[in-house]
This record gives C-alpha cells, sequence and structure tokens, in this order.
C-alpha cells in the first residue's frame, strides 16, 4: 500500500522547494533581462511575469514526469498517478495549473483593494495555510490539486 507522506513532511519539501526555486527565478531573471535589454526590475514586469510562469511550467512539468523535483528526492516523496504509475508530461502540466490554487485566491482577493505587498503576503501564508490544512479532508489526505489533476504524493522513504 502506498503511504501519503506527513502533512509535516509534504509542508517542509514545499518550503525546500519555494528555497531552490530562488535559483531558478535568479538564472531565469537574469536570462530575461539579458535578452530583453531590461534596465530596470520594474520595466516588462508582465513580461517578466509571464516568463516565469512558463519556466516554472516547464520546471516542474520536466520533473514531475521523471518522478521527484530535488525538494521531494531530499524529502522521500514521489509523484505518482491515482493507479501508482508514473505522471505523464500532460498529468505533471495539469497538475502544475491546478496547483496555482495555493497562490491565486488571495492574490485574486487582494487585486482590487491595491493592498500593501506586506498585506498580500499575509493572505497568502493564510490560504497557504488553509489550503495544506484541507487536505486533512480528503480520504487519502493527499492536496485537493493532487485529486482533481489524479496524482498522489507518496512517501518512499526506507524503512531501517
Amino acid at each position: 500500500m502506498l503511504r501519503t507522506p506527513s502533512l509535516r513532511k509534504r509542508m517542509a519539501c514545499w518550503l525546500y522547494e519555494g528555497m531552490l526555486l530562488f535559483g531558478v527565478v535568479f538564472i531565469a531573471g537574469y536570462l530575461f533581462g539579458t535578452l530583453s535589454q531590461t534596465k530596470h526590475a520594474m520595466n516588462n514586469r508582465h513580461g517578466l511575469q509571464a516568463f516565469l510562469f512558463l519556466v516554472f511550467a516547464i520546471y516542474f512539468t520536466w520533473l514531475w514526469s521523471k518522478g521527484q523535483t530535488l525538494a521531494m528526492k531530499t524529502w522521500h516523496i514521489r509523484i505518482l498517478d491515482k493507479d501508482g504509475l508514473p505522471v505523464s508530461q500532460a498529468r505533471a502540466l495539469a497538475r502544475y495549473a491546478l496547483s496555482w490554487v495555493w497562490f491565486l485566491p488571495p492574490m485574486v482577493i487582494a487585486w482590487p483593494f491595491n493592498l500593501p505587498a506586506a498585506e498580500v503576503a499575509v493572505l497568502v501564508f493564510g490560504w497557504v495555510l488553509v489550503w495544506a490544512l484541507l487536505s486533512r479532508f480528503q480520504s487519502r489526505r493527499q492536496y485537493w490539486h493532487d485529486v482533481w489533476a489524479g496524482t498522489q504524493l507518496v512517501d518512499v522513504q526506507k524503512k531501517p
């Protein structure tokens, strides 16, 4: 039987993934700035955001279709489809699109109010906490975007 990693383990992996993405953002941002000859960070901001969205899509789709990102490998978590088979690139891309549920709702709520960055950060953090805890109401304790994408996170740590 495939075992779902604990919420604590999945969130630790999620935070570590976020730290690793700083490197991806740095390289992608440098490449975008160089190719577009952007002189100031606020110029062409929407272009950079779209480019990063695409880079993240490629990063996650490719690594999830291989089974793990570096953070997932570190925390002994693997992604499989609902039948326990490796995830296809199409399913990985669907999971990527659905995983934006982690961030989009608070950002959409904050947008019309033109809130300062600190308040948006509080909204995002609060929603991330709520979204993570909602997995407790799913029968296998998977995140809901995994259920919708037909994927599952499994614990692959070898027992001593």
